[in-house]
């Protein structure tokens, strides 16, 4: 018994919803996005790949800091790692991090606008 859709859109509606994985690896992607310096971190990352020296400096962050927050991004797939020599440079994983920041933050700005 619904009250805005008939049996046959809920059907639909259930088929079509994620598999129950899919859902909880999202969750967890939200999840760690939700903490502020995470969020500068992809910034950083959206702009140019840094070492976590760099990031950490940029930051006003301990390196450790800065270092613990990349650990939890990459175990995520949301940053991407290149060793050159003794130095690791972070990236953003792929186009899908820089789109899921992107959206985000077109979404924030135009939620602070006034109404027109």
């Amino acid at each position: 018994m619904y009250h805005s859709v008939s049996e046959e859109e809920a059907q639909q509606l259930q088929a079509g919803l994620p598999a129950v994985q899919v859902v909880e690896r999202m969750a967890e992607t939200f999840k760690t996005l939700s903490d502020p310096t995470r969020v500068r971190i992809l910034y950083l990352l959206s702009q140019k790949e840094l070492c976590v020296h760099d990031i950490a400096q940029l930051l006003e962050a301990s390196q450790p800091a800065a270092s613990h927050h990349l650990r939890l991004l990459r175990m995520l797939r949301l940053v991407r790692t290149r060793r050159a020599g003794r130095s690791t440079y972070y990236a953003l994983d792929d186009e899908h991090v820089l789109q899921l920041f992107s959206c985000s933050h077109d979404h924030v700005i135009h939620r602070s606008l006034p109404p027109e």
